[in-house]
């Protein structure tokens, strides 16, 4: 009855929002989610595998007003996105800047004296949200209003209102399609701060039940498991690998992660993003650019990650003539929405989905290593990766450059493999041919040149699977 409750609700906010979508996305709730079994994957509470695919939407509720957000999410559903991550009380002046409507989210800053009409606001996104699919990864606050290492804070918060805040605010969105996010891109550095986490945690899960996920976003170079692995709260680990492009340095912390014990999820929610001055250093290394992301994206997925966050420099500010420009954006939201990168995160979901995906494991051990180890498995901005069917069904490789490579071919069960190439920059593949599942085989990505990546999907052909990145569904969003 309480689904069927937030049904009516959320058409009813919709009603006065004026929102105009599909009719037939209201009627449905999107399934809870939970850890799968084997602790690797997130699954829906039925069991069937859930893809992360996330936006970092930090100032949605603050930048926006709803016929923005309205488009902005009808946008990202189409583009097979299943999470936005987005912030309650935000970053940039979150306490001194109303949002589009007026509103400031607390009375005199105080977290147990929240702003009705300003909370109205967020109720009407989240259900915008659903109503597509999507799942709002929601982060009660910002990290500055905890611990202002940097940024504009001030911090309010203690373990003492840390505790009745989350369980005020886990209690409003106990019905609503969303996964809890504590952090903020702020690190963990004394016994208090560890406190107020754990309070806010402790009162999410008083407020909503126990309902939602509950994860922790770290500050750059940094993964939630470094300060809370072990905590009963913590469902799933989070990483903000952060702006730097190299694989070792960053990158390769995901594969960490995943094999901590006891094992739990990982997924990196802020990647390098798009358009963003590469490692803070615009004047030395320039912008990123769509290849730089899909490196992020496949090495993360390759590595253990069951899922991935996107993230574009104009899009997590809501970059816009209204508001001053924070560390040289180059479009208006508008139009980043629209960037090569953006569009082509869905490939690698469809990709996967196409193949068993919660027996998916990282496996360094398809690639046959090179004389010289830095070209190949390779390193820097040039790393290979590999996954594959813990029951050996298939197995994939990312090839960031033109440069061949070897694989074991008795990875693969079955006595022939069905060998593809997918193209992460339009989704498509093409038939290589048939091989015995015995040796070593060379592969050599089909087109020569800077940026064109591939991937080498390797299948046991008793299987009969599709052609890699077939799509099971042609639904919007996650739930659909």
């Amino acid at each position: 009855m309480k689904i069927h409750r937030w049904c009516l609700g959320a058409a009813l906010i919709l009603h006065v929002a004026g929102w105009t979508g599909d009719e037939s996305l209201r009627a449905a709730p999107l399934p809870g989610l939970r850890v799968s079994e084997n602790r690797r994957s997130l699954v829906t509470e039925n069991g069937a595998p859930f893809f992360w695919l996330g936006d970092t939407a930090w100032e949605l509720f603050h930048r926006l007003d709803r016929e923005e957000s309205q488009r902005y999410l009808s946008r990202r559903a189409a583009q097979g996105f299943t999470v936005i991550q987005a912030v309650v009380l935000a970053e940039l002046n979150g306490f001194t800047e109303p949002n589009r409507y007026g509103h400031l989210p607390l009375e005199d800053r105080d977290p147990l004296r929240p702003v009705e009409a300003y909370f109205q606001h967020v109720d009407t996104v989240l259900a915008q949200a659903e109503a597509l699919g999507l799942y709002v990864a929601l982060l009660p606050t910002w990290g500055d209003k905890w611990n202002r290492k940097w940024g504009g804070g001030p911090e309010v918060f203690t373990p003492a209102n840390a505790g009745r805040y989350g369980e005020w605010i886990g209690r409003r969105y106990a019905g609503r399609a969303v996964i809890w996010i504590l952090g903020g891109d702020r690190p963990v550095e004394n016994d208090t701060h560890r406190e107020i986490v754990r309070a806010m945690a402790a009162g999410l899960r008083r407020g909503d039940g126990g309902r939602h996920l509950i994860g922790f976003h770290p500050s750059g170079g940094h993964g939630s498991a470094e300060w809370f692995h072990d905590e009963p709260w913590l469902d799933f680990n989070l990483r903000q690998n952060g702006h730097g492009l190299e694989y070792t340095d960053r990158y390769a912390k995901t594969r960490a992660d995943y094999d901590r014990v006891p094992a739990k999820p990982v997924i990196d929610a802020e990647p390098v993003y798009e358009d963003h001055p590469a490692a803070f250093k615009a004047e030395t290394y320039g912008h990123t650019t769509a290849s730089d992301v899909r490196r992020a994206l496949y090495w993360d997925l390759f590595g253990g990650a069951c899922g991935h966050t996107y993230g574009h420099h104009s899009i997590w500010q809501m970059a816009s003539a209204r508001y001053p420009a924070i560390n040289a954006p180059l479009l208006p939201w508008t139009e980043a929405m629209e960037q090569p990168g953006a569009n082509q995160m869905q490939h690698a979901r469809w990709l996967l989905e196409s193949r068993p995906v919660l027996g998916r494991i990282p496996a360094d051990d398809v690639i046959v290593p090179g004389e010289f180890l830095t070209a190949m498995p390779g390193e820097g901005r040039y790393r290979f990766l590999a996954t594959r069917d813990r029951d050996g069904s298939y197995a994939m490789v990312y090839a960031p450059v033109e440069r061949s490579f070897k694989v074991r071919m008795n990875r693969i069960h079955g006595g022939t493999v069905r060998a593809w190439w997918f193209n992460p920059r339009n989704g498509r593949s093409s038939l290589i041919g048939e091989f015995p599942a015995t040796g070593e085989q060379v592969f050599q990505p089909p087109t020569a040149g800077e940026g064109l990546d591939w991937v080498l999907v390797l299948d046991d052909a008793t299987r009969g699977f599709p052609a890699p990145g077939t799509r099971a569904n042609s639904g919007a969003g996650a739930g659909r």
